[in-house]
C-alpha cells in the first residue's frame, strides 16, 4: 500500500465506529462527486427525503435529484455544513434543511443562465 492508504487505514482504526461511518460516506460522497457522469435530465428528480437522514446521507440524496449541478460550485457551502454538523454540534435537521436550500438556489441560478 502507498503512504497515504496507509495514513487513511491508520486514522479509521484510531476513530470509534460511529466516526469511521461517517468516514465511509465522507469518502463515498467524494466518489460520487468526482464520478463520470452520464447526460443529466433538466429537472430534479424528485427523491423523496427520508425521515432519520444523516447530513451526508442527504448530501448524496441532493446531488442525485440535481444531477445537472456542478459539484464543485457546491463544494465551499456544502463542505462548511458538514463540519459546522460535525465539528460544531449543529443539528442535523437544520444542516439538511440548508442544504436542501443550497442546492435549489443553485439549480434556479442555472436556470436563468440558459
Amino acid at each position: 500500500m502507498s503512504k497515504p492508504e496507509n495514513q487513511l487505514l491508520d486514522c479509521f482504526y484510531q476513530l470509534p465506529e460511529e466516526a469511521r461511518q461517517s468516514l465511509l460516506d465522507f469518502a463515498e460522497f467524494l466518489v460520487q462527486r468526482h464520478a463520470v457522469r452520464s447526460p443529466v435530465a433538466d429537472e430534479p428528480l424528485g427523491l423523496p427525503r427520508p425521515d432519520n437522514e444523516t447530513v451526508i446521507a442527504a448530501i448524496k440524496r441532493l446531488s442525485r435529484n440535481y444531477p445537472m449541478l456542478n459539484k464543485d460550485k457546491l463544494l465551499h457551502e456544502t463542505a462548511g455544513l458538514v463540519t459546522e454538523h460535525m465539528m460544531r454540534g449543529r443539528d442535523a435537521l437544520e444542516v439538511i434543511d440548508e442544504l436542501e436550500l443550497i442546492f435549489e438556489r443553485h439549480y434556479q441560478a442555472l436556470n436563468k443562465e440558459e
